[in-house]
Formats: structure tokens, C-alpha cells, sequence
């Protein structure tokens, strides 16, 4: 595993009983880098993001999140997740989720740092709204600003675009670039191959919990991935 990357996952591999999710992946994403996994439903998309997240175990191999493999307390704090569950409080304010959530990774100024990525998710609006009351588009929002509280190097984010409305949509698009080029690392699950030729740098396909396509080095073309989703028979 190249030590410049900023996630390094060797021969990973995870069972459920005797239901195959992963088998052998292998990959790594530098820091400033965009990778984008794409596959079918059940192609083990999630259980990978939850596993570089920390969150789950893996049955075989390695993850490793910066310098080194560490802990899963360890791999948390420099990884920032927004998985299909938000992980907010509905009772709690949009405000109030990003000052608990900024508390809990020990953030200098939990209140400067929730008022930024609220102006940033365009919710200042919202700001002393129950999470509770928010429509999908506006909880996703406020899911990825949660996961982006405590500046992580890592962002990992499953299926982000789902909700959102052209505006936000290209708004997070932007904010996934920007993260890059602030030198983070971001792996993002995607079903959409024009989102993911459009902003990944590299991308990969799962079928059946095995890579069937890797675009390598080179940002993948819209064409070469329409063509390999074929071909794995991901269709």
C-alpha cells in the first residue's frame, strides 16, 4: 500500500453469514483525489464506505485511513461519513445538530464552525429549525454539512446527490471539487455514470462485491463507464 495515499484498502473482503458483500478489493485514493464507486444494487457499495468509515468490520484484508491503520476511533475522527441514515437529531435545530456534532470531535468553536457550513449549505435560513421538519433535500444538506464538522481528510459519501434539487445538487458538486482541492480525499457512491465521469478522477465498478472495471489513473469518460457497466452486466 503506496504510503502517499490517503486510503489504502488491500485484498479487503466481507462476509455475512454466507452471503459474499466483498471479495479482494483493492485500491487507493491520494489525498486531493476523487474516487467513484458505482454498481447495481447490492454490488457491496455500502458495506465498503461503511468500512472505510470504521463502522463495520471487515472479514478479511486492510484499510488504511493516513499514516496509519489505527484504531476505529482513530479512523473516525479523520474521516468525515454521510451514509443513507443522517444521523441527526430531529429534535435538535439545524444549529444545534452541528454544535453537538462539532462538541463530540472536539472542534475549537463549534458555533463558528456549524455557522459556516450552514452558510455553505445554503440552510442559514433553516438554522433554528427541528431537523425534525426538514423535507429530504434540506436533511441531506444539513447530513453532509454534519459529516464536513470537524475538517476531515477523508470524505466519504453514499449516494449524496439523492434528494436534492438541481441547486443543491450542483452545490455539492462544487463543494466535492473544492474538498479536493484542499487536499482532501473523497470517495463517493454514485448510480449515476455522467456524476461519476463528471467528477471523479478515477472510478471503479462493484458487481457481486468484486472490482469489474477500474478507469486506473486517467478521470473516466461517460462512454468507457457506460460501456463497462455493460459488459460486467450491471445493467
Amino acid at each position: 500500500m503506496s504510503a502517499a495515499a490517503a486510503v489504502a484498502v488491500e485484498a479487503l473482503a466481507k462476509r455475512f453469514g454466507p452471503v459474499v458483500a466483498l471479495a479482494g478489493v483493492d485500491f487507493s485514493v491520494p489525498a486531493g483525489r476523487v474516487l467513484a464507486v458505482l454498481g447495481p444494487n447490492g454490488a457491496g457499495k455500502s458495506t465498503l464506505l461503511r468500512i472505510l468509515a470504521g463502522l463495520a468490520r471487515p472479514s478479511a484484508g486492510r484499510v488504511r485511513i493516513g499514516a496509519d491503520a489505527g484504531d476505529r476511533r482513530h479512523v473516525r475522527g479523520r474521516v468525515g461519513y454521510v451514509g443513507h441514515a443522517t444521523f441527526l437529531y430531529p429534535s435538535l435545530t439545524a444549529r444545534e445538530n452541528l454544535v453537538f456534532a462539532g462538541r463530540l470531535y472536539g472542534v475549537a468553536d463549534p458555533g463558528a464552525r456549524a455557522a459556516t457550513l450552514l452558510a455553505e449549505q445554503g440552510l442559514e435560513a433553516l438554522a433554528e429549525r427541528p431537523a425534525g421538519s426538514f423535507s429530504r433535500g434540506q436533511a441531506q444538506r444539513l447530513a453532509i454539512a454534519r459529516g464536513l464538522v470537524h475538517d476531515p481528510p477523508v470524505v466519504l459519501l453514499d449516494e449524496p446527490f439523492t434528494g436534492l434539487d438541481p441547486t443543491s445538487a450542483d452545490r455539492l458538486a462544487a463543494r466535492v471539487r473544492a474538498l479536493a482541492a484542499a487536499g482532501r480525499a473523497v470517495v463517493f457512491v454514485t448510480h449515476d455514470l455522467a456524476q461519476a465521469a463528471a467528477l471523479g478522477d478515477r472510478a471503479l465498478l462493484l458487481v457481486r462485491g468484486r472490482i469489474a472495471f477500474d478507469s486506473g489513473g486517467a478521470p473516466p469518460g461517460a462512454a468507457a463507464l457506460e460501456a463497462a457497466w455493460r459488459t460486467a452486466g450491471a445493467a
